[in-house]
C-alpha cells in the first residue's frame, strides 16, 4: 500500500481584520487651544432656529469638517492596521524543516561512524555540521534564518552523511527560502570547503522539505535502534512491547538497518497489525535511506495485513530505516519484521531470452522491486515467428501518478509506457524480436509482474481461435455473442446481427432481452434510450412514468417505491414497504440507512448492533483473476463438516453463535438423515481444509438445525436455515460476523458481489482446499426470469457472469454471497442455493435473497 501527501502549498498570509473587532483608536483628540483648534472655537456662535439664512451659510462649513475628521480616522485606521500587519503579520516567523544527505568522497567509511557516540561519529559530525553552516551563510535566503542543524547518521559510499536543519523565517521570505534550498546544490559550488580547518569535500548535497513530527524521530534517541546484519543470520525486531502489549502511544520510533558493504537488505514483516488507516495516524514507513525524507521512501504502511500478504523490501545500498509514528489514540499489537543482507548484484534483472517461450519477472518478485533499478529484456524467438509478451501479473502502483503518465515506475515496449494495476494483457511484435525495458525510481515501490513471452506464426497468431486485435486470443464462439471478450472490444466490431440480436447504434449486437432492463448494455446507451420516459418525468423500477416533481414526495407514487428510495438523505415519512422502520416505529425513507455509520433514526436504531461486517485485516489480494481467498479475507465464512465425510456446506457466521446457510443442505439422502445435528462440526476462522487443527480454527458441535417451515425441496423455494452453535465462539481477526440487510435493502442490478467457498472449482470437479472467491454481479430481475424461465421465486434472486467461467458449485451451497455496502462494510444478500451447472454462459447461479427472510431469521434466532 503506498500513500503520497503532496507538499504544501506555500502563500502569503495578509492580516484582515474579523469581521466585529473593534476600529483601532485613531489618536485624534479635542482641545480649547487655538493653535489645535484652526480658530475653530473663535468662530462659534448660536443662532436662533429662524434666521435660515446664517443657518444656510453655516452648515457647509460643519460638513466638510465631519468629512474631514472621518477622513483622518480612516486614514489613521489603516495606517495602523498597515502597522501591525508589517510587524506583527508580515514579519511573523513560521518554523521549516528540512532531512538531506550529502557525500564526502575523500573520506573511507569505518565502523566507528556506526555508533553516534564514538569519538570519530562526534568529530565528522561538528565537521559536517560547520560546512553546512558554511554553505548557507553563503545564500542571504538561508543563512539569516538557520536556527539548528543535526548530523543522525553515516554511511557507506565514500562517506554519506544524513542530516536534519531547521529554520525560524519571516512568513514573506518563506517562499525564497523553499527555493533556495531546492537548489542548495548550486550553493555548494566551491567543494572543497577549508574553514576553520575543514579539510572536507562536500559532493551530492540535497534538502527536502520535512514534516515536522517527522522531524522529531531525528533528534528523538528515546526510541532509536540500530541494527546491523550478519552474515548467513536473519535477524528480527519488533515494536516496543510486542506481542505482550500494544505499542506506545505519541512514539516516534526508528530502527537503523545495515548491511555489510557490497551488500543489500531483504526486509519482510511477518506480523503488521496497526491502527487502521482511516481512523487514526499510526503508520510505519521504509526508506531507502538513513534520513526519513519522502524521495526515498519505498512504502507507508498502516491497517492490518493478513500472513499470506507479501510484505517483502529490498533496498538499493546496504541501509534501510524503518520509522513508527503513532498518536495518542488506539493502541495497537504492532509489526514483528526479519531482515538479512544478500549480494548486490541482481543475476534476474535483464539480458537476453532466447527460444520459443520463456518466462521473466521484476527482481525479487512476488516481494518489492527495489528503488533506483533499470531492467532490460532483449527477447529473441526463432527467426520465422514473430514474438509477443504475455503480463499475467502487474502490479506497478505509484501514489499521485495518474495511469496515462508512467512517470515514475513503468515498463516499456515498442516506446509505449505501462504502469499502474492492470489485467492480464498482451504486446505484439511484428518481428521475432522484442525489448521490454522495466524501470523504478527512488520512492515507492510495488510487487512488480510477472511475464511470458511466446512465439507466434503471424499468418495464424491464435490457432483455431479468434485473434484481438490487443494479441490475446479467445474461443471463436465468442465473437459477436454481444460480451467484450477481447480488452480493445474488437471480438465485437463488424458483427452481423443474428435475429436473437439487436444492433446497438454503435453497431455491437446485443440479445433483444437485454433492451430495457435499465443497464446500459451498448455502452452508448441506446438499448434503454427507446424505454426513456420524456423529459420531466422519472422513470420507476416497474418501468413506470412519473412527473420528476413527484420523486422523493414522501409519496408511493410508482407503486413499487422506487421513487421514494433513494432520496441521499433520511426523512421521516409515512410507513410503507418500501421504507426502513425505525425501532420507534417511525419511518426514513433513505435507502440501506443500516450501519452505514449515520444516524437516519431519531432513536439511532437504525445504527444499532452494527458491531459486524467488519473485517480486521486490509484487503490487499493481489491475485488478478485468481481465486485463493486470503487468510482472514472472510472472516464469517464457515465450513460444515458431517461425520465421516468432511466439507459438505458452507454456512455464514451472523453472531457468536448461530449460522446461516441452506436448507436443503440438511435434507435425508441415501438413508442418512442430514437433519440431525449430531452429525455436523462447523469449522470457524479455517481457511486450508487440510489445516483444521490451525491454533486460529475455531470448531463447535451443532446443537440445533432450524429450516425454514416453507422450504420446498423440489422448487428450493424459502432455501434457508439457521443453526446454533453448542458455545458461543471468541471474535478474532479471522473469525467476525457479517451484517445481515433490512427487509427494506436493496441490491441494484449490476452491483458487484463475492461468492466464496470451499466447492468444486469446475462443473462435476472436486472441491477446493484453499477458500476460494469470485466476483460476480447481480443481474436484473427480468434478464433472470428470460434465463431460467418458470424457476425463480420472490425469495430467490440470480447472481453471475452471464460470459460463464465464474460461479459457485457443489460444495459452495449453504455459502455466503456478500454485498460491500457503505464503509466497506458486508451485508449477507444471499446463501447459496442452485444453478444450471457450474459457471455455465447465460446460467447465472441461484441464490436464497436474505432480506426477504430477514424477519424470520429474526424471529427465529433473536439476531
Amino acid at each position: 500500500m503506498k500513500d503520497y501527501r503532496p507538499p504544501k502549498e506555500k502563500k502569503m498570509n495578509i492580516y484582515h481584520p474579523p469581521p466585529g473587532a473593534k476600529a483601532y483608536d485613531s489618536g485624534l483628540k479635542y482641545s480649547s487651544k487655538t493653535e489645535d483648534m484652526n480658530g475653530f472655537e473663535e468662530g462659534v456662535e448660536f443662532l436662533p432656529t429662524m434666521n435660515a439664512k446664517k443657518l444656510e451659510k453655516r452648515g457647509p462649513k460643519r460638513w466638510v469638517l465631519v468629512a474631514a475628521i472621518v477622513l483622518i480616522c480612516l486614514f489613521l485606521s489603516l495606517l495602523t492596521g498597515f502597522l501591525v500587519w508589517h510587524f506583527k503579520y508580515r514579519n511573523s516567523h513560521v518554523e521549516k524543516h528540512y532531512n538531506g544527505h550529502l557525500r564526502l568522497p575523500t573520506l573511507r567509511f569505518m565502523d566507528a561512524y556506526e555508533n553516534s557516540n564514538t569519538t570519530e561519529f562526534v568529530g565528522l559530525a561538528n565537521k559536517v555540521k560547520q560546512a553546512l553552516i558554511n554553505i548557507y551563510n553563503k545564500n542571504p535566503d538561508v543563512g539569516p534564518f538557520h536556527k539548528r542543524t543535526g548530523i543522525s547518521a553515516f554511511s557507506e559510499g565514500s562517506v554519506i552523511a544524513y542530516y536534519w536543519s531547521q529554520f525560524s523565517v519571516p512568513k514573506y521570505k518563506a517562499d525564497a527560502l523553499d527555493e533556495a534550498m531546492a537548489n542548495i546544490k548550486a550553493l555548494n559550488q566551491t567543494g572543497l570547503l577549508k574553514e576553520r580547518n575543514l579539510d572536507i569535500r562536500v559532493e551530492s548535497l540535497v534538502a527536502f522539505p520535512s514534516d515536522p513530527d517527522i522531524m522529531k524521530t531525528s533528534w528523538d534517541n528515546s526510541c532509536r535502534y540500530a541494527l546491523h546484519a550478519k552474515e548467513g543470520v536473519i535477524t528480527s525486531f519488533s515494536t516496543p512491547g510486542f506481542p505482550n502489549s500494544p505499542y506506545p502511544s505519541n512514539a516516534r520510533c526508528l530502527w537503523v538497518l545495515r548491511g555489510d558493504a557490497d551488500s543489500v537488505l531483504s526486509l519482510t514483516f511477518t506480523t503488521f497489525d496497526v491502527e487502521q488507516c482511516h481512523t487514526g495516524d499510526d503508520f510505519v514507513k521504509v526508506y531507502d535511506s538513513l534520513s526519513p525524507v519522502e524521495p526515498h521512501a519505498l512504502v507507508k504502511l498502516c491497517g492490518s495485513f493478513n500472513p499470506s500478504y507479501n510484505l517483502t523490501f529490498v533496498s538499493s545500498q546496504n541501509i534501510l530505516l524503518v520509522m513508527l509514528i503513532t498518536d495518542a489514540k488506539g493502541r495497537y499489537p504492532g509489526f514483528k519484521a526479519e531482515f538479512f543482507q544478500m549480494p548486490k548484484q541482481m543475476t534476474s534483472c535483464g539480458g537476453v531470452l532466447m527460444g520459443t517461450s520463456g518466462n521473466f519477472s521484476t527482481p525479487y518478485y512476488p516481494g518489492h522491486y527495489p528503488a533506483g533499478v533499470d531492467c532490460v529484456w532483449n527477447i529473441m524467438v526463432p527467426q520465422n515467428k514473430n514474438v509477443k509478451v504475455r503480463f499475467r501479473e502487474f502490479f506497478l502502483l505509484e501514489p499521485g501518478v495518474p495511469l496515462d503518465s508512467c512517470t515514475k515506475d513503468y515498463v516499456e515496449i515498442n516506446k509505449e509506457k505501462y504502469c499502474g494495476l492492470r489485467q492480464s494483457f498482451v504486446v505484439s511484435s511484428k518481428t521475432n524480436q522484442i525489448t521490454v525495458r522495466f524501470h523504478s525510481d527512488l520512492s515507492f515501490v510495488d510487487t512488480g509482474f510477472w511475464a511470458e513471452f511466446l512465439s507466434y506464426d503471424s499468418s495464424d497468431p491464435c490457432p483455431g481461435k479468434f485473434t484481438c486485435q490487443t494479441g490475446r486470443c479467445i474461443d471463436k464462439a465468442r465473437r459477436c455473442d454481444g460480451w467484450l471478450d477481447c480488452t480493445d472490444a474488437s471480438d465485437e466490431k463488424n458483427c452481423n446481427c443474428t435475429e436473437k440480436q439487436f444492433r446497438c447504434r454503435n453497431g455491437w449486437c446485443k440479445p433483444k432481452y437485454w433492451l430495457c432492463d435499465g443497464v446500459n448494455d451498448c455502452g452508448d446507451n441506446s438499448d434503454e434510450q427507446q424505454c426513456q420516459c420524456p423529459t420531466g418525468n422519472f422513470k420507476c423500477s416497474n418501468g413506470k412514468c412519473i412527473p420528476e416533481a413527484q420523486k422523493c414526495n414522501g409519496k408511493d407514487d410508482c407503486g413499487d417505491g422506487s421513487d421514494e428510495g433513494d432520496c441521499g438523505s433520511a426523512v421521516t415519512v409515512a410507513c410503507q414497504e418500501y421504507t426502513y422502520k425505525c425501532r420507534n416505529q417511525q419511518c426514513v425513507n433513505k435507502r440501506n440507512p443500516e450501519c452505514d455509520d449515520e444516524q437516519d433514526c431519531s432513536d439511532n436504531s437504525d445504527e444499532d448492533n452494527c458491531n459486524c461486517g467488519k473485517r480486521a485485516y486490509n484487503k490487499k489480494s493481489r491475485i488478478v483473476g485468481g481465486q485463493d481467498s486470503d487468510v482472514g479475507e472472510w472472516p464469517w465464512q464457515v465450513s460444515l463438516h458431517a461425520k465421516g465425510e468432511g466439507h459438505i456446506c458452507g454456512a455464514s457466521l451472523i453472531s457468536d453463535k448461530w449460522l446461516v446457510s441452506a436448507a436443503h443442505c440438511f435434507r435425508q439422502e441415501q438413508f442418512v438423515r442430514y437433519s440431525d445435528p449430531t452429525l455436523w462440526t462447523a469449522y470457524m476462522g479455517l481457511h486450508d481444509q487440510r489445516d483444521r487443527t490451525n491454533a486460529k480454527v475455531q470448531s463447535r458441535s451443532i446443537k440445533k438445525i432450524i429450516q425454514n417451515p416453507y422450504f420446498n425441496e423440489y422448487t428450493f423455494d424459502y432455501d434457508i436455515a439457521v443453526l446454533e452453535l453448542s458455545s458461543p465462539v471468541t471474535f478474532t481477526a479471522e473469525i467476525e460476523p457479517v451484517c445481515l440487510p433490512d427487509v427494506t435493502h436493496e441490491f441494484p442490478a449490476g452491483k458487484a458481489m463475492w461468492v466464496t467457498g470451499w466447492g468444486a472449482t469446475q462443473e462435476d470437479g472436486i472441491g477446493a482446499m484453499i477458500l476460494q472467491k469470485a466476483e460476480i454481479r447481480m443481474i436484473n430481475q427480468t434478464m433472470c426470469n428470460t434465463l431460467l424461465p418458470n424457476q425463480l421465486t420472490r425469495q430467490m434472486i440470480c447472481v453471475g457472469i452471464l460470459t460463464g467461467g465464474v460461479d459457485a458449485c457443489q460444495g459452495d451451497s449453504g455459502g455466503p454471497l456478500i454485498s460491500i455496502e457503505a464503509n466497506n462494510r458486508f451485508f449477507l444478500a444471499g446463501v447459496v442455493s442452485f444453478g444450471d451447472g457450474c459457471a455455465r454462459r447465460n446460467k447465472p447461479g441461484v441464490y436464497t435473497k436474505v432480506s426477504k427472510l430477514r424477519n424470520w431469521i429474526k424471529q427465529t434466532t433473536g439476531v
